[in-house]
């Protein structure tokens, strides 16, 4: 393991410590008041100065993530509120969504509120609020690897209705910054049913200030409406009260040999705890045959200050458009898909 600045041996590091978990690893707690009361956190701490909390009641999302102590991602006015306050019609998505690193959008719905089949749906669909089964926390040694992984059921079924399961897979290992995501969602259904995912990742103060650069890895980008300003997408801005969302659809992506791409943050005077700045780079890569679609949500407002980089493999107009564009992906009974993420945080020498 490669970890303060040299390399261990799983021995060498146990007759250091009297738990593995005073250099970094995971622990579950409990929130106790307000609207978070009963709202369960599994936070990993990887000793390299990455750390995040993952919420099982949040269909197993990411909520604060932060590097050495300074947060990378944006927290919502809600905080960490309980699904069980969850308005599903129209946009009351927004009265209980939580910001954090990653918000769920989907399985059946996302973007817009609209009617689809006499079906009513509202913002973003329901992944982000359901709480998930089967949830496991484990830290084990590998060799003189240590890794870390949280799993988790989370399942969208309705009588007579849909019946599908999403089985997600979060990993770290000590001594790296990096998170990988596996989602397998599955049709455990007899009848086809539309499947809309779209992975809404946020990024906040003070990883987003007026220094931070955005790289993106289309050849084309156009806003989603016409009057939108396409100039300064790739630019950060002090908050400004009032701003109008901007949404940015991102085409024709640039891939590696794995046709993986990737968004890049840096941030060259990221600050310090204690004082000082360094040079940071967080970089979100996916595989693009499973989401071939990215939407990148510009929100620099006063109380609201966030960025969403958003991989996905739809468009956010909602079902209805995605059926009139012939689009939209209907998964058939048995079938199944899997989507692969992750994040790396690097810091500069």
């Amino acid at each position: 393991m490669r970890l303060y600045g040299r390399d261990w041996t799983r021995r060498d590091l146990e007759a250091r410590v009297g738990r593995v978990e005073q250099i970094g690893g995971l622990r579950r707690l409990h929130w106790t008041e307000g609207p978070e009361a009963g709202v369960e956190h599994i936070q990993a701490l990887t000793g390299a100065g990455l750390s995040y909390v993952v919420v099982p009641a949040r269909g197993m999302d990411i909520s604060l993530a932060a590097f050495g102590g300074v947060p990378l991602s944006w927290q919502s006015a809600n905080g960490e509120a309980h699904p069980a306050y969850y308005d599903p019609a129209e946009a009351g998505w927004l009265r209980s969504a939580v910001g954090g690193l990653l918000m769920t959008c989907g399985l059946l719905q996302v973007g817009s509120p609209n009617e689809d089949g006499g079906q009513r749906l509202g913002l973003h669909g329901r992944a982000h609020h359901l709480p998930a089964r089967h949830v496991a926390a484990e830290g084990q040694w590998k060799g003189d690897e240590y890794e870390l992984a949280v799993r988790g059921v989370v399942e969208e079924t309705a009588i007579f209705g849909e019946n599908v399961r999403l089985s997600r897979e979060i990993r770290s290992r000590l001594g790296q910054n990096r998170i990988e995501i596996r989602d397998v969602v599955e049709n455990i259904g007899f009848e086809p049913v539309p499947h809309m995912i779209l992975y809404h990742f946020n990024f906040g103060f003070p990883l987003m200030s007026e220094e931070t650069q955005i790289k993106f890895p289309s050849r084309r980008v156009t806003p989603r409406e016409a009057k939108t300003p396409l100039d300064g997408f790739d630019r950060w801005q002090s908050p400004q009260h009032g701003y109008q969302e901007r949404v940015y659809y991102h085409e024709d992506l640039i891939t590696d040999g794995n046709a993986n791409a990737s968004v890049e943050i840096h941030n060259p005077s990221f600050p310090v705890a204690g004082g000082g700045t360094r040079s940071l780079v967080v970089r979100l890569a996916w595989e693009t045959t499973a989401l071939p679609r990215l939407v990148q949500w510009k929100m620099p407002s006063a109380g609201a200050h966030v960025m969403g980089i958003e991989p996905a493999n739809c468009w956010v107009e909602g079902r209805a458009a995605e059926r009139v564009r012939g689009t939209l992906r209907l998964l058939e009974p048995g079938e199944s898909l899997v989507y692969d993420l992750a994040l790396e945080v690097d810091v500069a020498a």
